[in-house]
């Protein structure tokens, strides 16, 4: 048995009223290669009006003692609140008012093709790390990724571009909301970031992956 579509039997988003997000409720039905069809089930998902993707950016600088890359610690409201002790299968090691993250950010609507991720991606280099790069100067590392595709139908485009000079850097102005407030920045070593990954120091999935897809990238 394959399947080979879905049948749509109603579509309606909730909780878009005043929200960042929302779930978008889908009663479906598999549709099955033998004319078949499954029975209805349910599956939601969340959908953010402003943009599906996001862009990744590794913000790295060529130190005398090897590749260092930008970090951002920054609020995290989700985790703080959405996490109870109660309800997890290994308690947290920390409380999680900030999360270590690199520069990311969402691809609105007129971000088109690759030339509007890159313009995106120095854009959010600007925004939360106060360095300003050019767009051409951004390079994409490879295929996106999709983080959480039970849940979310984001994909991650994965960057990176290169700071010639630390000093550069001017204090980053956010996007405005209060969720930017008391953002911080540091440099780490590239190899010493990924380690850090996997020690749970810097504990961001996407984080990660770019910073691995960086090293392969500069290793050619």
């Amino acid at each position: 048995m394959e399947i080979v579509d879905f049948e749509v039997i109603s579509d309606t988003i909730e909780g878009i009223e005043g929200g960042f997000m929302a779930v978008r409720r889908l009663h479906l039905r598999n549709l099955r290669d033998d004319g078949s069809r499954s029975e209805r089930y349910v599956c939601d998902f969340v959908v953010r009006p402003k943009g599906v993707d996001a862009v990744v950016v590794a913000v790295y600088h060529r130190h005398a003692e090897g590749v260092r890359v930008l970090l951002r610690d920054g609020l995290r409201p989700a985790l703080a609140k959405g996490r109870a002790p109660e309800h997890l299968p290994i308690p947290d090691r920390r409380p999680y008012l900030c999360l270590t993250e690199v520069v990311a950010g969402i691809i609105e609507h007129d971000d088109r093709g690759e030339e509007g991720v890159r313009r995106r991606a120095a854009l959010e280099v600007e925004e939360e790390a106060g360095y300003v790069v050019e767009p051409s100067a951004v390079e994409l590392l490879g295929a996106g990724s999709f983080p959480s595709p039970g849940s979310m139908p984001e994909r991650f485009w994965l960057t990176a571009v290169e700071v010639a000079d630390p000093s550069s850097q001017q204090p980053p102005q956010g996007d405005g909301s209060p969720m930017e407030e008391g953002a911080t920045t540091r440099w780490m070593a590239l190899d010493d970031a990924i380690a850090a990954c996997v020690t749970g120091e810097i504990e961001d999935a996407k984080s990660e992956l770019v910073l691995r897809r960086l090293r392969e990238h500069l290793a050619r």
